[in-house]
This record gives C-alpha cells, sequence and structure tokens, in this order.
C-alpha cells in the first residue's frame, strides 16, 4: 500500500504485486536450497550416504581389547585387489590352522577335540548283552523260535551289574565286552575246565545323541559299537534338507553350545569339524532363514535375499537385486555394511566403469551383510526441487489471488 499527501492509503499496482510475490518466493526457494545443503540431508528425501565417505556417521559397535565392545566410527575400507588377496589368504591360512587340529573362521567357540580314533563301546546300564559259552548249552539261553536276541540276553541292570549262573552278580557297567569276557571266562575257569565264551552287546541302549532341526529324520540316536561322529549322525538321520545350513550346525554338550561348519567338511575336507559324540549331545541343524543378505539403496529391486550354503558375492547380490538404478543411483559409493561377532566393518567398491565389477564378483559377501548403493547428486538435487516447487507454486498463486471483498484487489 503506498501513501498519498492526505494520508490516505491506495492499493499498490498488480505488476508490483507480483513482483514482490515472485521476490518472496524466490527467497524461500533460496532460503530452503541452502539449508538443504547446509544440513546435507535433513529436506531430502530418502537416505544417502554423503557424510560416509571415509568413516561412519554414526558410531556403531568395535572390538577393543581392554574394554570388549566400545562405540567407534568404523573406518571405512576400499574394496581393492589387495584387500581380495588378503582375504583369500587369511581364509587358506585359517583352512590350514584348523586342519591342524586349531578352530577354524566359523566356530564361536573352541570344538572340543576328542581325537578321531576308534574306541571301544563301553557297556552301561540299560544294555543287553549275550553271553555263550561253548559246550555248555545250559549256560546259554536258547533264544527258541519265537524270542528274539534281545529278549533272551541280559539286561543290564539300573546299578551296571548283571546276574550269571555259577558266578552270581558281576559289576559289568564302564567295560568293553573284551574286558567282561576275560572277567566271565575268569570267574566260570573255577567250575568248567577250559572255558570258551563269546559276549556280544546285542541291544545299545544305555548311550544316546539328539540329532534336531532340518534334518530328514529327526529323533534320537543310540550310539553302538560304530564311532558315533558328526558326520555319521546326520546320515543316520536321513541327510539335511533343502533348507539346512551346512555351515552353522549347533552342537550343545553340558550346557555349551558349539557352532561346527559341516560345510567346510563337505567341499573343503576339513576334517576337524567331524567330530566325535558324547552321550546326551544335541545335534541341531538350523535352517537358513538367517543367512540372508539386504541390498538397499538406488537399486531396481531392493529387498532381502537368502543366500543358497553361504555363498554370494557383491556381484550376485547387486546383480539379484536388478543391479543399480541407471538414472538415480551413484555407482562409485556402493558400500557393504557387516556386523560379525559384535564387531562392525564398512567396505566401499567404486564401480564407476564396469571391470570394477570383477572386484565385486571376487568379493565374498557374509549372511546379514547390507549393500548399500548411494544416490547421485543430481538426483537429490530432484528431490530438493520436488519438495519446494510445490510451495513456490502455492505462493505464487496465492499473491496473484483476487479477494472480492477489496473489490477484487489485493489486500
Amino acid at each position: 500500500m503506498t501513501k498519498k499527501d492526505d494520508n490516505t492509503l491506495m492499493p499498490l499496482p498488480a505488476a508490483r504485486r507480483a513482483q514482490r510475490v515472485d521476490m518472496r518466493a524466490a527467497r524461500l526457494g533460496a532460503v530452503l536450497c541452502a539449508a538443504g545443503f547446509l544440513s546435507a540431508c535433513t529436506v531430502i528425501p530418502g537416505t544417502s550416504a554423503f557424510n560416509m565417505r571415509s568413516e561412519s556417521n554414526v558410531q556403531l559397535p568395535v572390538k577393543d581389547d581392554a574394554e570388549g565392545q566400545v562405540p567407534a566410527n568404523v573406518k571405512v575400507t576400499k574394496i581393492t585387489a589387495d584387500l581380495i588377496i588378503e582375504q583369500v589368504r587369511a581364509s587358506e591360512t585359517r583352512f590350514r590352522t584348523s586342519a591342524a587340529g586349531g578352530r577354524t573362521a566359523t566356530t564361536q567357540s573352541s570344538v572340543p577335540q576328542l581325537g578321531l580314533m576308534h574306541r571301544d563301546y563301553r557297556i552301561g546300564p540299560g544294555d543287553i548283552v549275550n553271553v555263550t559259552v561253548w559246550d555248555h548249552p545250559e549256560l546259554t539261553i536258547p533264544a527258541g523260535s519265537f524270542r528274539s536276541a534281545e529278549q533272551s540276553g541280559t539286561l543290564v541292570a539300573e546299578d551296571g551289574t548283571i546276574f550269571y549262573p555259577y558266578v552270581g552278580t558281576l559289576k559289568v557297567s564302564g567295560m568293553t565286552v573284551g574286558e567282561m569276557r576275560n572277567l566271565l571266562a575268569n570267574r566260570l575257569s573255577r567250575v568248567i575246565e577250559k572255558v570258551q565264551l563269546d559276549v556280544r552287546v546285542i541291544s545299545f541302549r544305555s548311550k544316546r545323541i539328539y540329532v534336531v532341526g532340518e534334518v530328514a529324520k529327526p529323533g534320537l540316536q543310540a550310539i553302538d559299537d560304530i564311532r558315533m561322529t558328526m558326520l555319521e549322525a546326520i546320515n543316520r538321520a536321513g541327510g539335511v534338507t533343502a533348507e539346512a545350513d551346512h555351515g552353522s550346525v549347533l552342537l550343545t554338550r553340558g550346557g555349551v553350545t558349539y557352532r561346527v561348519d559341516l560345510q567346510a567338511l563337505y567341499e573343503n575336507g576339513d576334517t576337524t569339524q567331524n567330530i566325535q559324540l558324547e552321550p546326551g549331545d544335541v545335534v541341531n541343524v538350523p535352517d537358513r532363514s538367517g543367512n540372508k543378505i539386504f541390498v538397499l539403496g538406488e537399486v531396481s529391486k531392493p529387498g532381502s535375499f537368502v543366500m543358497n550354503k553361504r555363498r554370494a558375492t557383491l556381484a550376485e547380490a547387486l546383480s539379484d537385486a536388478g543391479f543399480v538404478n541407471q538414472t538415480t543411483s551413484a555407482p562409485g559409493w556402493i558400500y557393504v555394511m557387516r556386523t560379525r561377532d559384535g564387531n562392525s566393518e564398512l567396505f566401499h567398491l567404486n564401480a564407476t566403469t564396469p571391470d570394477a565389477l570383477l572386484l565385486a564378483e571376487s568379493f565374498p559377501l557374509q549372511p546379514r551383510d547390507i549393500v548399500y548403493v548411494d544416490v547421485a547428486d543430481i538426483a537429490r538435487w530432484n528431490r530438493v526441487i520436488s519438495n519446494i516447487l510445490p510451495t513456490s507454486t502455492m505462493l505464487y498463486n496465492l499473491g496473484n489471488t483476487q479477494y472480492p471483498l477489496f473489490g477484487g484487489r489485493q489486500p
């Protein structure tokens, strides 16, 4: 509004009013743009890794020798040929160490090394044994046509003893078959000359293990005179199913759970993973639903993907996600974020050239890895403009609005 000499108010010219509104809109847009660049991503929709070029923008859990886990900003490691060569050498070193009796890369705790030598079965309560004395049929209970070997055998009592004619009660629990044979022969030699006898365990019932999870026939298994190893137990259970996680089989013993990598045994011949089982052990084969990798950011089909036998590379993950978005992505800033055993790591791949994807093909992913593709600068700018433009248009329309209350003029 303007003033005349008689102090009366006169409306501003229409052109000047429109110019003032346009100036206001331009100033507002400039302020919003400046605020967007100053705050990096405050008014920009979506996520951006612009502040994560050299280290994490937020503190992540890392391991410290003195204090255990501590929060810290994690450095970003570039995916280069040197890094991949170093990872391959470290993997080979871990395999050689495990083959020599050390721990493997996938064990959370040191797997108990019980030895792979054959051990004779030791008789226990609940087992049924059969004693045959040659030339003395009165001491050998015949099986007959309607009696099974178990029915005709001798049950080891709960206190670990058996009763045998001319000998009485004998403590046999904890003995091997050979030791029991020698004891019976020594006792019977008092009443029988040149005694010859044989002892066999015909029903193994004192020692059991339990196999559960993703196997064809889960349930309990008896430990017999054949050495019960991890591989033997899995095979007796009918093998693993298609949904099993071979690399993360859980063995619970004495209240402690160990992680066993059967995939290393199948594919790399790591025999240290084929440990011998003990009575009461619980073998759990989990499913592979936890072996997911997540591909997020500027890709065509973001989402989670289940790894097949814990095998996937960065190139495969990008391919499964439809590769990077050609119009909005920044291929020079592809990140792999990893948290394993309470320790976080960040990796960066510059894939601006196609041959860099050879590095992506050689970079193995691990379960629960997060692959993130950053947004391009021009896409970030377009998103700012797309947010500001509706506001600017609204202000412009408001500046040209005619109000009937003032005779069609703006106040």
